[in-house]
């Protein structure tokens, strides 16, 4: 059976002339607009019986990258390196991730970024808030792990108690350092200070790894059979520093210590298969560490906490 309706050619070509103008239109009127690159602030996944969240407290990118990492290595080695891991040599976006860990009796946060806003907004979007903090732990001292600490004067997480490593306040605690003064001295009562091998709480034991500051600490969670290492700033760039442990970081105080420690930490973790958490490492900051010639690789965690 066919229809009655019949077109001329012209009726014809006129028709299908304007199916490409009523489509172009509708495409036009649904639209959305135009949003920016996305950034997510939290990640949670399951350890054993804790809760492991990171936080992304703040991020920002800098130029003249070779005057912070690799400073002992030629440009052009610097330059092919870069190219080779599909990076600017120019300049480097820096994360600052903070991780909360969820015990089932205590909430412990592992350092606070650069400043009270950059924390809370980042607690906030894992669901978590100031006040819930019971422990907060700090690796070490530098401006970006304490700036969180204190907020117009009062204490950003008033409920804590507060655990840091011995040999790292101390040194602080005589350096008249202005950050430390403003933001960690205040605490000073409702600290408690962690040798190497130390607890913060049950599953969550100190490790020395000096050399970045004179006092560093990495943390080892264990929970039901399963190990993660939160590492800190052992190494400060996945590609720079990570892959290239030997390669001078204008942030480690002592840099013959620091590079001894990375390549130590790194050897245990790719020999283990071990996970870790990296301060800043790219968001959100969980992964692996693999042998690459004389050096390591970063490998990004993808469903293994899944499974």
């Amino acid at each position: 059976m066919t229809s009655g309706i019949k077109l001329t050619r012209r009726q014809a070509m006129t028709a299908a002339a304007a199916v490409p103008l009523a489509v172009s239109a509708q495409m036009a009127q649904a639209a959305a607009p135009m949003q920016g690159a996305s950034k997510a602030m939290a990640s949670r996944v399951v350890l054993g019986g804790f809760e492991v969240t990171t936080v992304l407290a703040g991020s920002r990118t800098v130029g003249d990258v070779q005057t912070i990492f690799g400073r002992n290595v030629a440009a052009d080695e610097f330059a092919a390196v870069s190219q080779a891991n599909f990076i600017p040599d120019d300049e480097a976006h820096f994360y600052f991730t903070p991780t909360v860990v969820n015990t089932g009796s205590e909430l412990v946060l592992f350092d606070t970024g650069l400043n009270a806003a950059g924390i809370t907004a980042a607690l906030a979007a894992a669901g978590y808030t100031p006040d819930q903090v019971d422990v907060v732990v700090i690796t070490h001292m530098h401006g970006d792990h304490i700036g969180g600490l204190m907020n117009d004067g009062a204490a950003t997480f008033p409920n804590a108690r507060y655990v840091t490593g011995t040999v790292e306040y101390n040194h602080w605690n005589g350096a008249a350092n202005e950050r430390f003064e403003a933001n960690v001295k205040p605490l000073a009562d409702k600290m408690s200070f962690l040798e190497v091998g130390g607890s913060v709480a049950s599953g969550i034991t100190a490790m020395a790894a000096y050399g970045h500051t004179p006092g560093h600490m990495t943390y080892m969670l264990e929970s039901e059979g399963r190990q993660l290492l939160l590492f800190a700033d052992t190494a400060n760039h996945y590609v720079w520093s990570l892959g290239y442990p030997d390669w001078d970081v204008r942030f480690d105080m002592d840099k013959t210590a620091a590079a001894k420690t990375r390549r130590k930490v790194l050897d245990m973790l790719a020999a283990d298969k071990l996970p870790f958490i990296g301060y800043h490492m790219p968001f959100p900051a969980l992964g692996y560490v693999e042998t690459r010639d004389s050096g390591f690789r970063y490998s990004p965690a993808s469903y293994q906490f899944m499974l």
